[in-house]
């Protein structure tokens, strides 16, 4: 293993670390709260209801996922997968990335961490 491969396997459970976390706190802080309000709201029908926490965590699903899909790329894939592996996630984690530090405006684990993924993406795929 080299040091490409290393930053690759560190982006990969750096991300779906942070994944596992974000998926639990926005359980915790959003999706159940939305169920306790929509549930007697009858202006929000069964069908939103039931999409609303998988869109939800659809950002935990594929930063989890993606973060397997680097640790695979390090240890299995060719130079071409790897390349094609590293700039799907890396496009999702820099989103993440973005999008928290602009939401949040200030320091936050999510982004930084998020951009240190990215960075180590960027330098393992080169």
């Amino acid at each position: 293993m080299d040091w490409q491969d290393g930053a690759l396997m560190l982006a990969g459970v750096i991300g779906s670390g942070v994944a596992v976390i974000h998926g639990i706190l926005t359980h915790r802080a959003v999706v159940k709260p939305f169920g306790a309000v929509s549930a007697g709201d009858k202006r929000i029908g069964a069908p939103i209801r039931r999409l609303a926490p998988l869109l939800l965590q659809f950002s935990t699903f594929n930063w989890f996922v993606g973060g397997l899909a680097l640790i695979a790329a390090a240890s299995w894939f060719g130079s071409e997968a790897r390349m094609v592996t590293g700039l799907l996630v890396g496009s999702s984690y820099l989103f993440g990335a973005i999008a928290n530090a602009w939401a949040i405006r200030a320091l936050h684990p999510g982004w930084v961490l998020y951009s240190v993924a990215t960075v180590l993406i960027g330098f393992g795929i080169t």
